[in-house]
C-alpha cells in the first residue's frame, strides 16, 4: 500500500530541466511514442516554454523529482496544461492530482481566462481526475497538436 506522499511544488530550474525530459519520456514511452514536437518541448524546455512566456513547475518529495507539469503559453490568457508526468516509483500517492491542484490555483491566481490540454481516452484515471477537478470534453481539431490526442478538454476560470 503506498502512502501518500505530500509534495512541494517548485518552479521550474535549469537544474531540473533533464528530470523534465526524463520523467516525460518514460510516461510517453510506456503509453505511446515520443512524436518530434515532444522530443522539441523537452529537450529544449527552457527555449520553447519559459522563454515564450510558459511556465514548468516540479513535485518535490524530499529531495527526489517526483513529477512536472508546463502550461504552455497559446495566447494571452489561455494556456495548454501538457508534458504532466509522475514517476513510477511516485505513481499512486496523488503527486499528479496535486500537481493538477496546484495548476488550477496557480491559473487563477494570474488572471486567466481557460487551461485547455490534450490526452487519451485509454488514460482513464487521468480524464476522470480531469472531470473531477472541474475540466469538460470540448471538440478536438482535425489534427491535433499530438498524434495520440484523441480528446481535448478545457478549464473556464
Amino acid at each position: 500500500m503506498n502512502t501518500i506522499q505530500k509534495a512541494t511544488i517548485i518552479p521550474f530550474d535549469p537544474k531540473y530541466a533533464k528530470d523534465f525530459a526524463r520523467l516525460n519520456v518514460e510516461w510517453l514511452e510506456k503509453y505511446f511514442v515520443v512524436e518530434p514536437l515532444d522530443k522539441e518541448l523537452l529537450e529544449q524546455c527552457e527555449e520553447t516554454i519559459i522563454n515564450n512566456g510558459g511556465y514548468i513547475f516540479f513535485a518535490k518529495v524530499d529531495d527526489k523529482i517526483a513529477g512536472t507539469f508546463s502550461l504552455i503559453k497559446i495566447e494571452n490568457g489561455i494556456y495548454e496544461l501538457g508534458k504532466m508526468a509522475v514517476s513510477p516509483k511516485f505513481q499512486g500517492q496523488k503527486i499528479g492530482q496535486q500537481l493538477l491542484k496546484f495548476c488550477i490555483d496557480f491559473a487563477k491566481k494570474q488572471g486567466w481566462e481557460k487551461v485547455i490540454l490534450y490526452s487519451n481516452r485509454i488514460l482513464e484515471n487521468a480524464i476522470y481526475i480531469y472531470n473531477k477537478l472541474g475540466f469538460v470534453e470540448i471538440p478536438i481539431e482535425d489534427n491535433p497538436l499530438y498524434e495520440r490526442s484523441n480528446i481535448k478538454m478545457e478549464l473556464v476560470l
